[in-house]
């Protein structure tokens, strides 16, 4: 399921560090996976696991670009 998420869903999630992000990822996943939301609520939480999963992704892909460039550096010394 791509959905896109609503700017509610993501509002803050650019401002959060790759831990809290992550965090808060298995916090949702964990409250989807009890099955206590009602529909509404499951697409919610939905929406913002898929968010912050893109902002893991981002800081994930930031940190391997940085050390593609610092073994980058080594080799070119």
């Amino acid at each position: 399921m791509n959905a896109v998420p609503t700017p509610e869903a993501t509002s803050d999630v650019a401002a959060l560090s790759y831990e809290q992000a992550r965090d808060e990822l298995v916090r949702v996943v964990s409250e989807l996976e009890q099955g206590n939301a009602n529909l509404e609520q499951s697409l919610q939480l939905w929406e913002r696991g898929e968010a912050l999963a893109r902002r893991c992704e981002e800081w994930l892909i930031g940190a391997k670009a940085r050390l593609d460039a610092a073994r980058q550096g080594q080799a070119d010394e």
